[in-house]
């Protein structure tokens, strides 16, 4: 029977917030997250209870309040970056924090975070050195580059590349590379606040090289090439190589940059899919400065490097913009892990993403059956279908590799799914045609028993 009574006696019921702490909950939460923080959260959880009275409600039991605080607290307590697992067949997932690292560049990260390390100092002369040095050798090795910098992203990257070399300068660029990337950021943007001036030529599916030489002025600084990395025009389409850029900039006493989005050190076609630009093919045909992602294709964390002529480097470097872009010594250790995999030549066993691409599709049928074995022995609708992967992270727009996938039928898909991701570790699939789907491309092979147990809590299996 709902409480007649006026809204100030059962105000008046309310326990207070002395002695919901003084409780064996509060004493034993107060013990593990201290008196100052469970005091906030039950503070916060009486107040709710007395929203809720002055609206009309009863008074809540004492369990009930206790209840509320407990909720307050584990949102207080809890850190909001939680493990996911990628059942979604995107190998690059923006959303999901891009590429998994290898066990070598998590090592690295760990201990470079464990203690001091030589960032910035010279041990052989025990004078103060540049965090710049690290990685330095690698990218030279690999991409064949006089230089190399790395900073915080790509974006960054071709933030610092503009600044420093078109500054209050023209950049003359197609209209059919003004991309967007992820979150909305737009290369047009990023050029503006560089103090370029933008100058775009030709349209969106046709540019010439004679578009690019009309537009060249006295305060032409630099030819840009941006890769459109996240999507594709088909049809009646045309682009100058960069190949043709460079003749005609050297023509022209001028600069060109390159950037490639994503960059790979490895050919993607010998894994059945299109060809992605290389950085090493880059610099082959003669562009001064190229910019990449360390964390897509690469596969490292997250990164822009630059990558070029030696004096270009060198006036990036000391630019002081640089230091707002800078990567710390975690970021750093992971990125010469992730390099060094590549010029031992062990990427596609050491890096997940190449490791994810690389594996063939009956390995990935008989992980998917041995997961609905388990499923339809639990009592549920589990079956093995065919299906296509992506590479995902902006790359390789439009291609797939052929999957076999895990399709679950319940009662109701989006539910479950909803259940999925709210479970510990949280799991990630796709929906398709009223069945859930996972794929075991970008489900890591250790975390094939965390996703079975997942999905048999979401159905309710023991």
């Amino acid at each position: 029977m709902a409480d007649k009574s006026a809204p100030e006696e059962r105000l008046r019921r309310l326990p207070s917030v002395d002695r919901l702490l003084q409780t064996p909950e509060g004493q034993e939460w107060a013990a593990a997250f201290g008196h100052d923080l469970v005091a906030e959260a039950i503070r916060e959880a009486v107040g709710e209870a007395r929203s809720r009275v002055l609206a009309g409600e009863d008074a809540p039991a004492v369990a009930d309040v206790l209840a509320l605080a407990q909720a307050r607290l584990e949102s207080l307590v809890t850190p909001t970056l939680r493990r996911a697992i990628n059942a979604t067949g995107v190998v690059i997932h923006t959303n999901l924090g891009r590429a998994p690292l290898s066990q070598a560049a998590r090592e690295a990260m760990e201990l470079a975070a464990r203690g001091y390390t030589n960032l910035e100092f010279d041990l052989e002369a025990g004078v103060r050195g540049s965090r710049y040095v690290h990685a330095v050798n690698l990218l030279k090795r690999l991409t064949g580059a006089e230089d190399a910098l790395v900073v915080n992203n790509n974006a960054g990257a071709v933030l610092l590349a503009l600044s420093t070399l078109a500054a209050g300068r023209e950049v003359v660029i197609s209209r059919g590379q003004l991309v967007e990337i992820g979150g909305g950021f737009r290369i047009p943007d990023v050029m503006r606040q560089s103090g370029a001036r933008l100058v775009e030529v030709g349209t969106t599916n046709r540019t010439t090289l004679k578009d690019y030489a009309a537009a060249i002025t006295s305060e032409t600084a630099l030819l840009l090439r941006v890769h459109s990395s996240n999507f594709r025009i088909i049809g009646f389409t045309h682009q100058p190589g960069l190949d043709e850029l460079v003749e005609l900039a050297r023509s022209r006493g001028l600069l060109v940059m390159d950037d490639l989005g994503s960059g790979t050190f490895l050919d993607t076609a010998q894994f059945g899919l299109a060809h992605e630009p290389m950085v090493q093919e880059s610099l082959a045909a003669g562009a001064d400065v190229v910019t990449f992602s360390g964390d897509k294709l690469l596969g490292g964390p997250q990164a822009g490097y630059i990558v070029g002529r030696r004096e270009l480097i060198a006036r990036m470097r000391t630019h002081p913009l640089t230091r707002a872009l800078r990567v710390d010594k975690v970021a750093i250790a992971g990125i010469e892990a992730t390099l060094r995999h590549y010029l031992l030549g062990e990427a596609t066993r050491e890096i997940p993403v190449w490791r994810m691409i690389s594996t063939p599709a009956d390995a990935l049928r008989k992980r998917a059956r041995a997961w609905a074995r388990r499923l339809v022995a639990a009592g549920l609708e589990a079956a093995v279908v065919a299906g296509q992967s992506t590479v995902g992270g902006g790359s390789l727009p439009g291609e797939t590799l052929p999957t076999w996938l895990l399709a679950l039928t319940v009662p109701s898909p989006d539910a479950f799914a909803r259940a999925l991701r709210m479970g510990k570790p949280a799991i990630v699939p796709r929906i398709e045609e009223d069945r859930l789907l996972f794929d075991p491309r970008t489900v890591l092979p250790d975390e094939d028993g965390a996703l079975l147990k997942g999905i048999l809590a979401a159905a309710g299996v023991a």
